[in-house]
């Protein structure tokens, strides 16, 4: 152990094992899937947390050799078995490249070989901005690459004005070193595990989403519909991965795009199953400002809509679906009385509210 710590701080990252792990060290080939949970603290005086993947209720899954945005991550959890638990201060440049021989790593380890380059350490931290965002958008049910294109990480921080998070727009601005708090869970070699979406290549992601699909539309059948809902994000990801790599608007972009929009579509009607009605709202919404003829839609909409209480929006969106297909009347009338019953009852729940209160 004592190698590998001497190793990482070389290269600008300082370990502190706080529980011993099970085991011989993994080799960590590529395709290794390492799961672990980790939290992301500024390195300033108060220790402020940034990111907790205990509080986001999933940990992260690396797969070993394809080139996550996080580099520094791959190298740090390489030095890890199962069960451990360590600590990782990561600094952003040479501690001596300001020329004054002290930098952010004197109060963590001393003295530092003068032969460090700013250069090997100034990618340590500097894209987590970017990745955090992904992986709260992931943590939030969004897609992960909301607000990103196809360019290198540095180019997107240099686009961005801002992430939408006010922490991360001020880490983006003004970068500084970073601690990693990583409990390592499993480690799986290659072969021993089903590869996650996003670790596929793109052709196994295209061969991949009718399979997920099928998958979900199965789940559902059975009544599991949050592991339904699960399987139509993963094939949603795989599209959105690939739909990023085109120009918008290009028949290879609509191609994809189209793809998307029946998947997304079973995910509202999973959503709407599990009454979370203002995420149906936003997706059912940007499939109506590209596609304003979609019926199921519009149908999905309504429901939702009924759902929080907007009567009038509902009504419209139900009469959209009737325009837009006559033949689907019964249902929609069989919603439209559901609805006015609903505002019945509401109605009579509340004057008997108020009569209670001026009875007093």
């Amino acid at each position: 152990m004592a190698d590998i710590i001497a190793r990482l701080r070389e290269d600008g990252i300082q370990k502190r094992v706080i529980e011993e792990g099970r085991g011989e060290l993994p080799d960590f080939q590529d395709g290794t899937k390492a799961t672990f949970h980790y939290r992301t603290l500024r390195s300033d005086d108060e220790g402020t947390v940034l990111d907790d993947s205990r509080v986001c209720g999933k940990p992260m899954e690396l797969i070993i050799g394809k080139k996550f945005k996080l580099p520094v991550w791959e190298t740090i959890v390489r030095t890890m078995r199962e069960g451990e638990i360590s600590q990782f201060c990561c600094d952003v440049k040479c501690p001596f490249s300001d020329g004054d021989g002290v930098g952010g790593w004197a109060s963590w380890a001393g003295d530092q070989p003068a032969h460090w380059c700013p250069l090997t350490l100034r990618q340590h931290v500097v894209l987590y901005p970017l990745v955090a965002k992904s992986l709260r958008n992931i943590a939030a049910g969004k897609d992960p690459l909301e607000g990103q294109r196809h360019c290198c990480g540095i180019a997107q921080m240099h686009e961005h004005n801002s992430l939408g998070h006010a922490d991360l727009d001020a880490l983006q601005q003004n970068p500084q070193p970073l601690i990693f708090d990583i409990e390592m869970l499993k480690v799986e070699n290659p072969g021993t595990y089903q590869q996650d979406p996003w670790a596929m290549t793109d052709e196994e992601k295209a061969k991949a989403v009718p399979v997920i699909h099928q998958e979900g539309n199965r789940l559902y059948r059975e009544g599991r519909v949050k592991e339904a809902a699960a399987k139509y994000y993963d094939a949603i990801a795989c599209l959105k991965n690939l739909q990023m790599k085109e120009q918008p608007g290009s028949p290879d972009w609509i191609q994809l795009d189209l793809q998307i929009t029946p998947l997304l579509l079973n995910y509202c009607q999973c959503k709407l199953a599990a009454q979370e009605y203002y995420e149906v709202l936003d997706h059912c919404s940007s499939i109506l400002n590209k596609y304003d003829d979609n019926v199921k839609a519009y149908f999905k909409r309504g429901k939702a809509h009924a759902a929080v209480w907007n009567a009038q929006e509902a009504q419209a969106d139900f009469a959209k679906v009737l325009e837009l297909d006559p033949a689907l009347a019964p249902i929609v009338s069989r919603e439209l009385r559901a609805l006015e019953a609903r505002i019945r009852q509401k109605d009579e729940e509340d004057r008997a509210r108020f009569r209670g209160i001026f009875s007093h």
